[in-house]
């Protein structure tokens, strides 16, 4: 079948649909990164704030509870964007496929919340502020979601195995614990609302 117009964006060559609206979100985390470099300075923590960083007082006093959402989108540094950035594009494209656009951005934005909110508590009760920032919680959520995709696919899926997605999150979580500035907390946040989203959205039974 030959496409055109739309279909030919939206399309594949070999029939199957295209990824845009993980493409778009990687696409707005760049795009806003880049913003920030030229107006401001992703390495300086009051600028971040100033763009919509989750900081927990300004949430508690101020109730700018915004920040939960507008956190998600931006990025300590070129590295901490191009590390989430690949595994966004890399997990969050299979993830779509399987689940569709509308499903794929709930269990996204359920996840970076999730990861958000946990963050925040646990700051909340150690009394340790931090400025938080990044799709990490997101992409955790991604992981774990296509976790519980290869389960209920008998233990693999789009190459991917269960075993090698969960080695994967306790790979990455592990990283956290041994360096500076990783926020484990919202990624294990986010890995618990990405996973249990999609057991709620996913629903291929087990012996399909």
């Amino acid at each position: 079948m030959e496409y055109t117009g739309w279909n030919k964006i939206l399309y594949r060559v070999d029939g199957t649909k295209r990824t845009i609206v993980n493409g778009l979100l990687v696409i707005v985390n760049v795009v806003l990164w880049v913003y920030m470099e030229i107006f401001a300075d992703t390495l300086n923590g009051n600028d971040l704030i100033t763009y919509g960083a989750l900081y927990p007082p300004l949430l508690i006093y101020q109730g700018e509870w915004y920040r939960i959402f507008t956190a998600m989108f931006l990025h300590f540094g070129a590295q901490h964007l191009a590390n989430n950035m690949l595994l966004l594009a890399a997990a969050g494209g299979k993830l779509e496929e399987a689940v569709g656009s509308f499903k794929y951005l709930l269990i996204y934005f359920g996840a970076g919340i999730a990861g958000s909110l946990l963050s925040l508590s646990i700051m909340i009760q150690t009394g340790e502020y931090a400025v938080c920032v990044g799709a990490s919680g997101a992409i955790f959520g991604m992981i774990a979601a296509l976790a519980w995709i290869a389960i209920r696919n008998r233990g693999k899926f789009a190459g991917l195995t269960t075993k090698g997605l969960l080695f994967l999150i306790v790979l990455c979580l592990y990283n956290g614990i041994v360096s500076e500035g990783i926020d484990n907390w919202a990624h294990i946040g986010g890995a618990i609302g990405g996973f249990f989203l999609c057991i709620l959205l996913y629903r291929k039974p087990l012996d399909a």
